[in-house]
């Protein structure tokens, strides 16, 4: 039984690993070079929404809403933005 468990768990980390590396194609196409940098700077010290913002992008893309490269301004709006409901919410939760 242990041996079908196993088996499992290698086509779910072959699955993520292959989810993985469609996302990095994705937001390799999206994103400018300093836009890159900044959000696997994000996912060092915030992974959580480092993968918000990483999802949003590629649902941005998927429905053809990035003309062009996202620039390091317009992902530093996306991140504030991203964060800014969450913070209120903390505050109210007082």
């Amino acid at each position: 039984m242990s041996h079908h468990e196993s088996g499992e768990t290698d086509d779910n980390e072959l699955r993520e690993a292959q989810i993985a590396a469609q996302k990095e194609i994705i937001l390799k196409q999206i994103l400018s070079s300093d836009a890159r940098l900044r959000l696997n700077n994000v996912k060092l010290v915030k992974p959580e929404l480092a993968n918000l913002v990483e999802n949003y992008l590629i649902s941005m893309a998927s429905q053809g809403k990035v003309q062009s490269q996202i620039t390091d301004d317009q992902l530093k709006q996306i991140l504030l933005s991203i964060q800014q409901p969450k913070r209120d919410f903390k505050i109210n939760r007082r």
